[in-house]
């Protein structure tokens, strides 16, 4: 059990470092500096550095080790589709009864990136409201699969929330997700849904 705590632990951390450019893509993980600065011996921490790898977020490279996957625009062109069509399969699978809860909690949550300042979080934000769609969804292994292939999915996000402009155009689409779900529209909310991250996408390859 302390085991696998711990390599969740470890992949929980250098997955932030990775998320945040601490550790910035095509960077080789230097795991005696490493491990020395997070006080883990080498073992638990090549297990986690082996789980990122399978999960895409850093690559095994013989003989340099593991570094951190490049950022490539053909992997956010599969990404970000794959993750429209997750969350909307997850958004169908959650009970109309659920999802007519959430709608004056998902604004609030808009409201709040609204008003944020432009220095603002807004990826952390929307995350939030993501996560509160997808809260009620009784498919766990699907939540997890969302889960492991969205940090992948990150490091493109600080491009696509630096335009002012797409911000707002992304809270006038989140309000219209909650707007669906109010009415009952779940099929109408699902393809919002996918329409956000797809418009997402083709912002990022504008940019």
């Amino acid at each position: 059990m302390t085991k696998r705590l711990l390599r969740a632990d470890l992949i929980d951390e250098i997955t932030a470092r990775v998320l945040d450019g601490r550790l910035a893509a095509g960077a080789r993980i230097n795991e005696v500096h490493l491990a020395r600065e997070l006080g883990v011996s080498r073992t638990p921490l090549r297990e986690a550095l082996i789980g990122l790898a399978d999960r895409g977020l850093l690559v095994a490279a013989p003989g340099r080790g593991f570094l951190v996957a490049p950022l490539d625009p053909d992997e956010a062109r599969r990404l970000y589709p794959l993750v429209a069509e997750l969350e909307s399969l997850a958004l169908r699978w959650t009970s109309p009864l659920d999802l007519a809860a959430l709608p004056d909690a998902l604004d609030a949550v808009t409201d709040e990136m609204a008003a944020l300042p432009a220095a603002g979080d807004l990826s952390a934000v929307d995350d939030r409201w993501h996560a509160l769609l997808l809260s009620r969804c009784g498919n766990p292994h699907l939540l997890r699969l969302i889960e492991q292939t969205k940090p992948l999915l990150k490091r493109y996000e600080s491009a696509y929330f630096g335009g002012a402009a797409r911000t707002a155009e992304s809270i006038t689409e989140h309000r219209g997700i909650a707007g669906a779900l109010r009415s009952g529209d779940v099929p109408g909310a699902a393809a919002l849904l996918v329409r956000n991250w797809v418009k997402a996408l083709a912002y990022l390859e504008r940019s």
